[in-house]
């Protein structure tokens, strides 16, 4: 049995920031070959996270892109998966895992609530800030309460999960890869 790791970006967060790159070491520190799914081509501003149509069609399109990047993979139905996700590589990540009837476990950064529409009861951690313009906090912290999944408040964090206090977000950021330990643990 493999284990994997697939890093699912937001459309401007890239695997080289700080929670998908740290995220993805330890997957790799705790066993896993690790893939990083790219989303190009799109067309985008934050401002239209808030556009349910773009989003579909955006969601649409990068399941395409994931579907070609995870060909070489072939069947993960046997494989420890984990998904590492992103803003909307959180609705990515979860409609993937749902189409190709994968059980998978699933770190979501900034989730966007459509993952409600995909997201499994029980398997994802999801990391939320409670300013993020993007992404409606009391939303996603219902989905975690009714899907019973393991929700952190990230308090004042935006849809990057930042306060604007380099101290304040230095600890935050370790805090959240402490839980991202005992999640692979």
């Amino acid at each position: 049995m493999r284990k994997i790791a697939v890093i699912f970006p937001g459309v401007g967060y890239t695997k080289d920031r700080p929670l998908l790159y740290y995220s993805g070491k330890l997957a790799v520190k705790h066993g896993y070959e690790l893939k990083h799914i790219d989303f190009t081509g799109l067309k985008w501003s934050k401002e239209k996270l808030k556009d349910r149509a773009f989003l579909d069609e955006t969601m649409k399109t990068c399941l395409g892109m994931t579907e070609k990047a995870l060909e070489e993979l072939g069947d993960l139905s046997g494989d420890e998966v984990v998904f590492i996700s992103k803003s909307i590589g959180t609705v990515v990540a979860t409609a993937y895992a749902g189409k190709k009837n994968l059980k998978v476990r699933q770190i979501c950064f900034s989730p966007l609530e459509l993952i409600s529409d995909y997201v499994e009861d029980k398997n994802a951690e999801l990391f939320s800030g409670d300013a993020d313009p993007y992404a409606d906090f009391d939303s996603v912290e219902k989905i975690a309460k009714d899907k019973k999944l393991n929700m952190h408040r990230i308090v004042g964090g935006n849809h990057s999960l930042e306060t604007g206090d380099v101290d304040e977000d230095i600890d935050n950021l370790r805090a959240m890869m402490q839980s991202i330990v005992r999640f692979f643990e």
